[in-house]
This record gives structure tokens, C-alpha cells and sequence, in this order.
């Protein structure tokens, strides 16, 4: 009888991603039948009794998807050695372990997902798929159109050059110190670091989509379950 990978069965546990499964693998605090497994190609057999760190996981019956409008100084992780506020602190009445797809840093605020669909995580997050984010950026002083050509064609963030954007000035007036910017991939602290490449320092950034999610309506540390409409409008199959 064929078995399922062991960082697939993670993930369909609402663990973690299978991508974060496999470092969990890495680290030896994956155990089947109290035997500590560290090779990726292990597969689990019906039967079998799967622990992390002691904790016994066990698959998901149902698959939820939350979209949160991630206040700031929360942090997006499920847990915090500093004893720091979460994502998970303002989620509540829902059974299942949600992990964060993604994250948004300390200081940002705006759209976050959140789910135990370790396969829509990595569908989520893995490069190939181009999910559009959309951020409003101001910065301490005024973006010019020199600038804004800059961001649109790729910059030089640290050895790695970002792939073109979609920017425009936000707002009316004369002066110019925020955009709105649309990325397709999710380097770590991207968009300060763009901002930052083109001379300029971020005061304050936020989410405002995720595909072709855009909720207006969800006030910092509100939170609501997504639609099946608006996951098959990521491209996602959630069945």
C-alpha cells in the first residue's frame, strides 16, 4: 500500500506549509511511531502515529481561509519568543491551527491570510505564481516620476534585482510622498527595501490586496473567512 510523503501529511495536517514541513523534518522534531525521521522521502502508512515535538498531528476534516487586516506592532508568526502580540492573538471561535500565509512585518499593516491548507500556502507563496500584492507606501518625503520609473523597472535590493512593478502616485495635491505599488513575487521586507534603493525612507506601509482580494470595509484586527469565489478568483481549488 502506497503512503503519503511525510511533509505532504504535515501539510495536511495545518502544521505548516510543506516547504516550512521539510525544515521541520531538517530540525528532527518530526517522530513516526516515536522514531525521530529526518530524510524528506520517509512516506507515512495508514496507521502510523505522527508527533511534532511529542505533539501528536493528525489531518485537517476541514480547510479554513481567513483573511485578517493585520494591525500594526503584531507580528505574523504563530508564536513569539518575545511574548510579542500575533496574528493568531486576533483570530477567535475557530478550532483549527492557522498558520500565517506569508507575512507582513512588524510595522505593516493591511491584508494577511491565514489558513491550515498547507497546499494553498505554498500555491500562496511559491514563486511561479505571480500573486499580485498591493501596498500604499508613504514615505518621509516626496516620490517624483523619476523615482516611480525606477520602482516599475526593477532595483537592485541587496544582490538581487526585483522584477518590474506597478506603481502610481496615491492621492492629490502637489506633493507626492505616497504610492500605490503591485508586486508579483515576495522577498523579504521588498517594498522598504525598494523604497530604500531609490533613496527614499518608508514611514508607514500597508497592505490593500492580495490577488483579487481588496476589502475596505475589515478595521485593523478584524478578520473574516473567505469566500470559495474569491479563492477560485486566486486560481486556487480548494476541493
Amino acid at each position: 500500500m502506497d503512503g503519503i510523503r511525510l511533509q505532504k501529511y504535515i501539510a495536511s495536517c495545518g502544521v505548516a506549509s510543506r516547504r516550512k514541513a521539510e525544515e521541520l523534518i531538517e530540525r528532527g522534531v518530526i517522530s513516526v511511531n516515536d522514531t525521530v525521521v529526518s530524510t524528506q522521502g520517509y512516506k507515512v502508512m495508514p496507521g502510523d502515529r505522527v508527533t511534532v515535538n511529542g505533539d501528536s498531528i493528525f489531518p485537517e476534516k476541514n480547510k479554513v481561509y481567513v483573511l485578517l487586516n493585520k494591525p500594526r506592532g503584531v507580528v505574523s508568526t504563530a508564536s513569539d519568543k518575545e511574548g510579542r502580540k500575533t496574528v493568531l492573538d486576533c483570530i477567535s471561535g475557530i478550532d483549527e491551527r492557522l498558520y500565517p500565509v506569508g507575512r507582513l512585518d512588524y510595522g505593516t499593516t493591511g491584508l494577511l491570510i491565514l489558513s491550515n491548507d498547507g497546499d494553498f500556502t505554498k500555491f500562496m507563496t511559491h514563486p511561479s505564481h505571480h500573486v499580485a500584492k498591493t501596498y500604499i507606501a508613504v514615505a518621509f518625503s516626496d516620490f517624483d516620476t523619476v523615482t516611480i520609473n525606477k520602482l516599475e523597472s526593477g532595483v537592485d535590493i541587496g544582490g538581487y534585482v526585483t522584477a518590474p512593478a506597478n506603481v502610481s502616485f496615491e492621492g492629490q495635491g502637489y506633493k507626492h510622498n505616497s504610492i500605490r505599488i503591485t508586486i508579483y513575487e515576495g522577498k523579504n521586507r521588498q517594498i522598504r527595501r525598494m523604497i530604500e534603493a531609490v533613496g527614499l525612507r518608508v514611514k508607514a506601509l500597508k497592505r490593500i490586496g492580495i490577488g483579487n482580494i481588496h476589502d475596505t470595509q475589515l478595521k485593523p484586527g478584524e478578520w473574516r473567512h473567505l469566500s470559495q469565489r474569491e479563492l477560485k478568483g486566486l486560481g486556487y481549488d480548494a476541493d
